[in-house]
């Protein structure tokens, strides 16, 4: 009898060391930036090298859900089948540079009560199924560091809006436009307004992306 249960017991700790826990699920939700994120060299992809590199690249499955030119109210529309249907652990929300960005190029952009409500209800949804949420700030739009890129009014206000937004909700912030405006202050001399973290202002070029990642690693491991 006492050998049968020191064999139970030892098998019940053999199991415990040798089930494979289950991966937390990242779905990264947004445009063109995201979307390219996945790319050899793109934010989530270096994202995962940065989790090989501690040696956790099994406890984390990385999915990117985005798509070129998307806005918050694309964002909305699509969630359950991009990202409710993946059921993920967690959610990060990248978007806001089309609200700005497009009402200058096409004049689609979305006001910015529209945006903070449809942004509301994507946090709702996902909230409502448990879902951890991380909401990103958006970069930039021109790069140059004395607040002469034509947008940058727009773009400041709806940062604010989405950092309000994080307060409101509970949920945490990636201050992608902090980041991006430290780093030009330090990096940036000539005032440029591209090929600094961007290529065009605003999609990334290599060193955005390893700050993007950088950015979401230290978020994501809070």
């Amino acid at each position: 009898m006492k050998k049968l249960i020191i064999l139970t017991v030892f098998f019940n700790i053999l199991m415990a060391f040798t089930i494979p826990q289950k991966k937390q699920r990242i779905v990264f939700f947004g445009d063109s930036i995201t979307q390219a994120g996945v790319k050899p060299g793109g934010y989530i992809t270096v994202l995962g090298d940065m989790y090989k590199q501690k040696g956790v690249q099994e406890q984390y499955e990385l999915i990117g859900a985005g798509i070129g030119g998307n806005k918050v109210y694309d964002l909305y529309l699509r969630m359950e089948e991009d990202v409710l249907a993946k059921d993920p652990n967690t959610v990060v929300i990248w978007v806001g540079v089309n609200d700005v960005w497009h009402k200058k190029t096409s004049g689609t952009g979305t006001d910015a009560d529209k945006f903070e409500k449809f942004y509301n209800a994507i946090i709702k949804k996902l909230q409502a199924k448990n879902i951890k949420v991380l909401i990103c700030t958006p970069a930039a739009i021109g790069e140059k560091t004395d607040f002469s890129n034509e947008l940058d009014g727009d773009l400041n206000k709806y940062a604010n809006i989405i950092r309000q937004i994080a307060q409101k909700n509970n949920v945490d912030l990636i201050d992608l436009r902090k980041a991006f405006l430290d780093y030009n202050l330090a990096n940036n001399p000539e005032n440029k307004d591209r090929n600094i973290l961007t290529t065009d202002g605003v999609h990334l070029n290599e060193k955005g992306n390893q700050l993007v990642a950088e950015q979401m690693l230290k978020a994501l491991g809070k």
